[in-house]
């Protein structure tokens, strides 16, 4: 896809909507089940020093995406009515609501459930397959040992994402991130944010966070790897241990390495970013119209007047 410039403007698909982050604001906009869309806008938080820093900044990113993005989640899931919303509630719904009160409920809610969304795919593509490469016999050697693991990890995720996009309502969602996509490519490409313009924009973008996880985990297998042929670590509990205190190295190389692929065009990065292009073909489904509108929406709320945003 020929663009203009690079933006480090990025979205985030969720329940019927999208959310936009610019270098100044962020943009949440949601599409009511009556086709009204409602919108909110609040400023970017600024960040320390230390966090603009390589690696450090890739670690504070992942943790603010995720947890920005279950707060989002939960923000366009309250506009809709539960099936079961004539249900009277639970003794125990009742006590907590006595407890906490209904604010307080809310957010204790919301605390559990973005612990819960940070905690999943740690547990399940970094920690499950650590913890299983500990179960393979001392005999085989530490390269057999960490090139199972990490097939394991590849696996597990590819599996996931495959499934998770036949759900009706999951792949409504990722036809949000091919409309988040789309909108960004019409942007860099210096285009006018038109439904009509967008449309015919590819739905596959480097900067994606599909990509992004995708190579957090074959990274996690190589760091892994270097460590693990140094000190053989064997114990399967011991090994979580490891890869947790791994991460963060992780995910700041992880964030490094997509940043140059996504940024540049040669001949390199194109060829390193491919695989996780490819993996985009589960999580990135074809828009249709309305998607876009909400889209076009959130972006045009985060464009800053300085061009603060180029890359």
């Amino acid at each position: 896809m020929t663009t203009q410039k690079k933006t480090t403007i990025g979205g985030q698909a969720i329940i019927e909507g999208i959310v936009m982050k610019g270098p100044k604001k962020s943009c949440t906009v949601v599409r009511r089940a009556n086709g009204e869309l409602v919108s909110k806008t609040e400023p970017t938080p600024s960040r320390a020093p230390i966090w603009e820093k390589p690696i450090f900044r890739g670690a504070y990113t992942l943790f603010t995406a995720m947890k920005e993005g279950m707060q989002a989640i939960n923000y366009s899931a309250s506009f809709f009515e539960d099936e079961e919303a004539d249900v009277p509630p639970s003794r125990f719904e009742l006590w907590l609501e006595k407890k906490f009160g209904s604010e307080g409920l809310n957010k204790v809610i919301l605390s559990i459930s973005t612990v819960i969304g940070i905690a999943l795919p740690i547990g399940l593509f970094i920690l499950l397959p650590s913890f299983l490469g500990g179960f393979v016999p001392k005999t085989w050697g530490v390269l057999a040992r960490n090139v199972l693991e990490g097939c394991v990890r590849v696996v597990l995720f590819l599996l996931f994402m495959w499934s998770v996009s036949h759900m009706k309502d999951i792949r409504r969602t990722f036809e949000y991130h091919g409309a988040e996509h789309k909108t960004i490519f019409c942007y860099e490409a210096g285009e006018e944010l038109t439904v009509e313009n967008v449309r015919k924009q590819g739905k596959y973008h480097p900067r994606c966070g599909t990509s992004f996880m995708f190579v957090l985990i074959i990274i996690a297998t190589i760091v892994s790897s270097i460590v693990f042929s140094i000190i053989d670590i064997t114990n399967p509990f011991l090994r979580m241990l490891a890869h947790l205190i791994l991460l963060p190295l992780v995910v700041g190389i992880s964030y490094e390495f997509n940043r140059y692929a996504g940024r540049s065009e040669s001949l390199l990065s194109r060829a390193l970013r491919w695989p996780g292009l490819m993996v985009q073909h589960l999580t990135v489904f074809e828009p249709d119209d309305s998607m876009i509108e909400v889209a076009i929406t959130a972006m045009k709320a985060v464009i800053p007047d300085d061009g603060s945003d180029e890359w």
